[in-house]
């Protein structure tokens, strides 16, 4: 009975203990970020908004869509101007997505790693192409239509967009994505002849 006793006592103990070791570390918790605050520094916990949030990630995904394609189209395109148009997208579109990476950590946002499932099956069927049909369907897709559907939401996103940061990539972004579509424009033009 005795030991039943002093183990209900410890246990009380424990539990009011566990409680002022807990309500100290959010009041100073509290303190800290209120502290922070007022330094006009902000905590780990601070984000983006939500428009601001996912420019980020439509950027990167778009970058990591074309380096993908282009990839594949270093591989399997025979003119080569559309060699060199692929070359030109994975080199700047990966400088980007590096850019767009080291935003996004300091901002504290996660990433896609990967293409779309649109892309993988726009790859897909890439993959299965090959000679001048492979580099048409790669000019048409990644070159035109892709830029096309980029420049939409860049245009769309930074109406919204807040961040100081957020806006100079989408800033940065826009004429690169205008360049590389009048690039594919005008292939398409030159080999539709």
């Amino acid at each position: 009975m005795q030991k039943t006793k002093t183990l209900k006592g410890l246990l009380v103990a424990s539990a009011v203990a566990a409680m002022f070791s807990t309500a100290g570390v959010q009041a100073e918790t509290a303190k800290s970020t209120t502290q922070n605050e007022a330094a006009g520094q902000t905590t780990s916990g601070a984000k983006l908004s939500a428009g601001d949030e996912k420019a980020l990630k439509d950027m990167a995904q778009a970058d990591i869509n074309e380096v993908a394609a282009a990839k594949i189209a270093l591989e399997k395109a025979q003119n080569s101007d559309v060699k060199a148009f692929a070359q030109k997208m994975v080199d700047d579109h990966s400088a980007a997505l590096s850019k767009v990476q080291a935003v996004a950590q300091q901002k504290g946002v996660t990433l896609p790693t990967e293409p779309d499932a649109k892309h993988k099956a726009m790859a897909a069927k890439l993959e299965k192409e090959s000679g001048d049909a492979f580099d048409k369907q790669y000019m048409e897709n990644a070159g035109t239509k892709d830029h096309k559907m980029v420049l939409s939401k860049l245009q769309s996103d930074a109406k919204k967009i807040k961040d100081a940061d957020v806006k100079a990539l989408a800033d940065a972004h826009t004429p690169v994505v205008e360049e590389h579509l009048k690039s594919a424009e005008q292939m398409s033009k030159h080999s539709g002849k």
